[in-house]
């Protein structure tokens, strides 16, 4: 026997940015359960990145990814701060190792600056090597607002925040077809406990698997629903103390922002990611084993701007996978937030190709979706 139950809004996906939309909705007022299929939360993207707070740099103006990384920013600072949550501002050098990257790190500059990243700081080269005297570099850009946090205690906080609003999260509960009903849903749900849910709002936070699971939407026109594609990321640790106080990126590249070197709370280094782009069949995970050959490509990388790195100094660390709405070789695609103005369904919100910086954004994306909702 199914059980079945009446439920106010469903959000799908307890990663860092469903749990956030979770929360919104029920300290808004809404009874909202979360459907995990795995057993834990953040289990995927949210637990296998760098775990940096960005300031809104890259991205291009006017852009979701811009606007909500920004706000996101302040949001997450103040949330932090407010719980004494472990987290750092200790800024970020982008580098240039060689003058024709010059023309690239003004661009770069000129963007953030348009995006509200106001505290930008140009650095010439003796500046640079005041603060890093390890790096190899010409010129850079000093970040102060980037910064590191526990994004684990971050997501368990969150968690917090929901069930002390009265929501609940269903683990090993897998949404396997969602249907129209009267003004809102039906969702049916295998799992541990198979049941049946009909709740007037669906939220569709499954990260790489979002564009799947609303492929199992009734009545959502294709037309809204991306191609799902992934970019594998490894990441190599540090055997042994960097020299370093900041995170160092280098100028950006195609699909990612290079390998670059962060810190964890502890004052670990790692580097990464890197960009391999795999193929996942339906219904199956991303392999994510890290190659050890693919050192010597990190290696490479990271001696333009750390000559100094040592040889048998890195280790395989782990790898994380981007839900990527664009194919390889296109322009790096912005977040997807379509809600009912874009696709016509009242009360359901799709998250698509929220990749970075959708830990920073994260705030400020639930307060996007809470808001379409309302509406």
């Amino acid at each position: 026997m199914v059980a079945e139950s009446d439920i106010d809004a469903v959000v799908i996906g307890a990663g860092v940015v469903g749990l956030a939309c979770a929360r919104a909705l029920a300290l808004a007022g809404h009874e909202t359960v979360v459907l995990e299929r795995h057993g834990a939360i953040g289990t995927e993207i949210s637990a296998r990145n760098s775990e940096v707070i960005h300031a809104g740099i890259y991205y291009p103006e006017g852009s979701l990814k811009a606007r909500l990384c920004v706000e996101g920013r302040e949001r997450l600072y103040e949330y932090l701060e407010a719980r004494k949550l472990p987290c750092r501002k200790c800024g970020k050098l982008i580098v240039a190792t060689e003058e024709a990257q010059f023309a690239e790190l003004g661009g770069i500059a000129k963007r953030a600056r348009a995006n509200g990243a106001g505290d930008l700081r140009e650095l010439t080269k003796r500046e640079a090597l005041e603060r890093e005297p390890a790096l190899r570099v010409e010129a850079a850009l000093l970040s102060p607002s980037t910064g590191i946090f526990d994004a684990h205690a971050y997501m368990l906080s969150l968690q917090g925040d929901f069930e002390d609003a009265g929501g609940m999260i269903a683990f090993h509960a897998t949404a396997t077809r969602i249907t129209r009903e009267g003004g809102g849903f039906a969702v049916q749900v295998e799992g541990t406990e198979p049941m049946m849910l009909r709740s007037r709002i669906v939220v569709n936070a499954g990260g790489l698997w979002a564009p799947r699971l609303a492929e199992r939407i009734e009545g959502l026109d294709p037309a809204h629903i991306p191609t799902a594609h992934f970019a594998k990321g490894n990441y190599f640790t540090l055997t042994g103390r960097a020299p370093f106080s900041h995170l160092v990126y280098p100028v950006p590249e195609a699909a990612g922002l290079g390998i670059h070197l962060t810190l964890d709370m502890g004052g670990q280094a790692r580097f990464g990611p890197d960009v391999e782009w795999i193929e996942v069949a339906e219904g199956a995970e991303p392999d994510y084993a890290v190659d050890p050959s693919r050192a010597a490509l990190f290696y490479d990388a990271i001696r333009r701007y750390w000559p100094g790195l040592k040889e048998g100094a890195l280790a395989p660390a782990y790898s994380g996978v981007r839900p990527k709405v664009n194919a390889p070789g296109e322009a790096a695609a912005d977040f997807i937030v379509s809600g009912p103005e874009a696709h016509g369904l009242s009360g359901l919100v799709n998250l698509f190709g929220i990749e970075s910086p959708g830990l920073t954004a994260s705030l400020a994306i639930a307060e996007m979706v809470k808001e379409m909702l309302r509406e």
